[in-house]
């Protein structure tokens, strides 16, 4: 770890200043922070590092250890990191996965206890946590707080489980996450009056404002999916310390892309106070999570990066714990020559299957319900439809796009649970995944029963993946750890992802991101209308239809 100095315009955002100087490092830490003149127009600008405040990373469908490989590239150099989606598949053996991988590299992730394994009891998981084993996470250091408390039914009828994994956080002086979507009046302030700190799951500015006005930290969202900037972005004029940056759900291409980055310059573009800007990407997650990443005062870890200007945030180098990590959108250093163990987790259990068991009798009925996808919303509406019937089975209605969806045990083998969904598009053949939310059983939609199958049998054949198939051909990606991720880099995930979303746009799909919709089709905490392995669901009465 050597010492160094680095040269620019250093942004103070704590004392709401910028000046040009200069940034001395020792051992990994800033010894000092000198200012020599006022800021000079033509050199660059040194800030804290950007910090995604709740991802979970197996979104990504990478390991942890090559999601920072991309991640650096944008600025980013920690995570509040919910592994929530591998422990609802493997329990604490996922969590010690995400931990023992992410300690590989020299990130800053910070992974939070899962609270919600499995997420609801209507759905099949491959793992159950009880407050015993969260209390046990919680009490390592690695576990910085309590992941995003889904079950908010559970907390508003006081559920003794629910209520004493809270208990369990607080008594350790560790935050509490939220997830209370729609949340509104005295339902969130009960909610947040049992000890939970922040929502990332608002969608319109007034629920926001009420959850602001209440004491609640709010996260403004923009993921591969859902995508809240624009609602958001306003109320951080008001609420500079009470808001952060998220990206909750990425898919690789997307992170290829940008990170955090992206929303400072968009907000730029909006007009917000950089000062503002720049405390909810870059310092409030630190003084939230107690986080050990430097704000770039003396003293502090030298976490930092050189970016070109304060209008698009280009990243021109990445500096964590005083090492330079990536340089000009490359990772350069030793550690992109370590190898993270290759050891991997799954659970996958269930048989090939066939087209019969696709099929959905017709039994006179005179409407079906049918899930409305909403492009960027994890919500969905819930519509009825004339059903379409061929040799008396209710089949997809590719000419009104009211296509057939299914979800499939991937734990076990059992009758697979059918329903109807519309703004898919496709005009051919089926995708299917095993990135399915929160459970992760086996999801696919299709215009025929025969590629609905064969879409789901190429995800069991690789124990785990997404597919894609029509036209005459098929592509697979393949995600054997846990079937969320691939042990494969970065870049090769990224670019075989891109394939495989052009070609469900090719079958007909108009969505933004088919497959990260398709994945939250299956989350039943969000309202209004989803399909779990043992059937439809209604998210607003949690209760099945």
């Amino acid at each position: 770890m050597s010492n160094f100095k680095v040269e620019g315009n250093i942004v103070d955002i704590t004392k709401r200043k910028i000046f040009f100087g200069e940034v001395l490092v020792e051992e990994g830490k800033i010894k000092s922070v000198i200012e020599i003149s006022e800021q000079k127009e033509d050199a660059h600008f040194i800030t804290p590092g950007f910090i995604d405040s709740h991802v979970h990373i197996e979104s990504s469908m990478l390991i942890p250890s090559e999601f920072a490989r991309l991640a650096v590239n944008h600025g980013t150099v920690a995570t509040i990191s919910d592994p929530h989606e591998i422990a609802n598949v493997c329990g604490i053996e996922g969590v010690e996965f995400m931990i023992n991988n992410g300690n590989t590299v020299p990130f800053k992730f910070n992974f939070g206890a899962p609270s919600c394994v499995p997420a609801t009891i209507f759905e099949t998981a491959g793992a159950e946590l009880n407050h015993d084993d969260v209390k046990a996470l919680l009490m390592r250091p690695e576990i910085k707080y309590l992941s995003e408390m889904m079950n908010f039914p559970g907390v508003l009828y006081k559920d003794e489980e629910v209520l004493m994994k809270i208990a369990a956080a607080l008594e350790l002086d560790k935050p509490v996450d939220g997830h209370a979507p729609g949340l509104r009046g005295d339902a969130v302030q009960q909610y947040i009056d049992a000890g939970i700190s922040t929502d990332h799951e608002c969608f319109t500015a007034e629920e926001a404002l009420d959850k602001l006005q209440r004491g609640m930290k709010i996260l403004i969202r923009e993921g591969s999916a859902a995508k809240n900037f624009d609602a958001l972005i306003d109320l951080l004029n008001e609420w500079p310390e009470m808001m952060m940056f998220c990206s909750d759900d990425k898919h690789p291409d997307s992170l290829v892309e940008n990170h955090i980055n992206a929303l400072c310059a968009r907000a730029v573009a909006k007009g917000i106070n950089i000062f503002n800007i720049l405390q909810a990407a870059c310092i409030n997650p630190i003084i939230h999570y107690k986080l050990d990443v430097g704000q770039l005062q003396v003293g502090d870890f030298a976490d930092f990066i050189v970016i070109e200007d304060l209008k698009n945030f280009h990243v021109k180098q990445t500096y964590i714990d005083g090492n330079l990590l990536a340089e000009n959108g490359k990772m350069i250093g030793d550690w992109i020559k370590q190898t993270p163990n290759q050891e991997s987790v799954n659970h996958f259990k269930c048989s090939l299957k066939k087209i019969e068991d696709f099929k959905f009798p017709f039994t006179d009925q005179t409407e079906i319900a049918v899930i409305e996808a909403l492009d960027g919303q994890l919500i969905t509406n819930r519509l009825s439809a004339k059903p379409h019937v061929l040799e008396q089975n209710i089949v997809s209605d590719v000419e009104n796009d009211v296509l057939k969806m299914v979800v499939v045990n991937r734990y076990q083998d059992a009758p697979i649970a059918i329903s109807f969904v519309k703004n898919f598009g496709l005009k051919n053949g089926a995708t299917a995944s095993s990135v399915a939310h929160d459970s992760h059983n086996i999801i696919a939609v299709g215009v025929d029963d025969k590629s609905i199958c064969e879409a789901v049998n190429l995800v069991i054949k690789e124990t785990g993946g997404v597919a894609a198939i029509g036209l005459g051909k098929e592509i697979v990606l393949a995600l054997p750890v846990a079937g969320l991720m691939s042990h494969q880099n970065g870049y090769q995930v990224a670019e075989s992802y891109t394939l495989i979303d052009q070609f469900a746009k090719d079958l007909g799909s108009t969505l933004l991101a088919p497959f990260m919709t398709l994945s939250f089709m299956a989350l039943l905490v969000i309202p209004r209308l989803k399909l779990s392995d043992k059937g439809l669901f209604d998210g607003d009465k949690f209760e099945f239809v």
